[in-house]
């Protein structure tokens, strides 16, 4: 197998054994197991090369982007790991179209960097956008900051190159925003989670650069009124607000716990802490000003701070984007990415505590949320480990009930298949397997992920 693979992509880019270890635990340690190897392609020829020979072989392969994920989606325990991180070319930028054609390893970052040099961005936001690569958050349909104004990676997609289980390469990259000639095969890769095959380039869209910004920290006393203040900041904006994010009390003592040098938001601390961004033209700042003082004149808004300066904007968003690290201090964890309807998320906060304590009491709880779109990231520090499973069923068990979702951006991967065996429709599920089986017959790709054991 090693000299196949080596025949393909060169010795020095099958490594084995210790060389393998970056890629033998995910982001959180929590799921950890040693590949067969890790393959690192440069090229669309040599990523079907080694699926041709994996099919032809029944060996099991997972494909690993930025390996940022907290699902275990990309675990490739006995398995060929395919490392897209080569495969790192921006192919093109074309202004005019505001599209970028890129390979699966880009950074996310650096995509942006690159479209900045044209007076465009591109929009997808989140903590880890420095170390994700495209190919990755193509496959979770990753989310982020900003969805509220430009949509989940699937919405940024036009086209897609994807190497299938048998190694044949299907073309879809098109930069067209109409193409209805049969089923839409681009939207069923993205979030597939490597299950249908491997992505290996997309056409992405950008969007213009912001010609001004206004960002700020926001207080109140109670969550409740905050969808109202979203609907009162779009309508006096013309709809440019692209951020509108929650953190707790909780989570300002967490920030501050990891980050000795940060600073308290206001002079004095709040139980709901807002960090409220618009972009687009025009002088949104005094937008943003006006809006507040009326609600600081009602009462409803008890503090704010609007960023002066780059620097201070830059200040905010560090504290919003250090999630990771105050989620993950203190294993063992739960750390979920639920999400309910908008103007649910206070009433969810509300009632999901008590819940957690009549299974342990003494747990530790704390949220963030993307509140502009409903999901939030509820995490849990149990008193005993033997705990987790309950107190995570719990988490999933109100989202449902409230017509939410158990998994809104991270994906599956290995920590969601009991809430997919539980909660999603069976109807669907079979119809999951039966696409799986169609484009994958022998399971080589990602097994024991998304998808979980059963069904028909």
């Amino acid at each position: 197998m090693i000299e196949a693979l080596a025949a393909i992509v060169g010795p020095a880019h099958v490594l084995t054994g210790a060389d393998t270890a970056r890629w033998a635990r995910d982001w959180t340690g929590d799921y950890q197991g040693a590949p067969l190897a890790v393959v690192r392609p440069a090229c669309t020829a040599e990523v079907s090369a080694i699926l041709r020979y994996a099919h032809e072989n029944g060996l099991p392969v997972v494909p690993v982007s930025g390996n940022t994920g907290l699902n275990g989606g990309a675990l490739g325990t006995g398995a060929i790991v395919v490392s897209v991180e080569r495969m790192n070319r921006i192919r093109d930028i074309r202004p005019g179209a505001r599209v970028a054609v890129v390979e699966a390893g880009v950074i996310v970052e650096a995509l942006n960097t690159a479209a900045e040099e044209h007076g465009l961005i591109f929009p997808l936001s989140f903590g880890a956008a420095g170390s994700a690569l495209i190919g990755g958050v193509l496959s979770t349909n990753a989310g982020g900051s900003n969805v509220i104004r430009y949509g989940n990676t699937r919405d940024l997609c036009l086209g897609l190159e994807v190497v299938l289980a048998d190694g044949r390469v299907m073309d879809l990259m098109q930069a067209l925003h109409k193409n209805n000639s049969g089923f839409d095969l681009r939207d069923l890769m993205i979030g597939a989670e490597g299950q249908l095959g491997i992505i290996t380039a997309a056409i992405m869209k950008l969007s213009p650069r912001p010609a001004a910004r206004a960002t700020a920290m926001v207080a109140m006393e109670v969550l409740d009124p905050a969808t109202d203040l979203l609907n009162d900041l779009q309508d006096a904006s013309g709809n440019a607000v692209v951020a509108f994010e929650f953190m707790p009390r909780a989570f300002i003592d967490g920030h501050l716990e990891i980050n000795p040098a940060a600073r308290e938001p206001f002079d004095a601390p709040h139980p709901v802490n807002l960090l409220v961004e618009l972009a687009g033209p025009g002088a949104l700042g005094d937008v943003l000003e006006e809006v507040l003082a009326r609600w600081m004149e009602r009462g409803t808004v008890t503090d704010a701070v609007i960023a002066q300066n780059e620097a201070q904007r830059r200040e905010m968003w560090a504290r919003r984007e250090s999630s990771a690290e105050i989620s993950f201090r203190n294993p063992p964890v739960i750390d979920t990415d639920i999400a309910v309807p908008r103007e649910d998320v206070a009433r969810y906060l509300r009632d999901i505590e008590p819940r957690l304590r009549r299974v342990d009491p003494g747990c530790k709880v704390m949220s963030v949320a993307h509140l502009g779109d409903g999901n939030i990231h509820y995490n849990v520090w149990p008193t005993d480990p033997a705990l987790l499973d309950a107190l995570r069923a719990e988490i999933d068990a109100l989202a449902m009930e409230m017509q939410g979702t158990f998994s809104a951006e991270h994906g599956v991967g290995i920590s969601k298949l009991a809430p997919m065996a539980r909660y999603k429709d069976p109807v669907a599920l079979d119809v999951m397997r039966a696409i799986k089986a169609a484009l994958d017959p022998k399971g080589i790709l990602n097994p024991g992920k998304t998808l979980p054991e059963g069904g028909k």
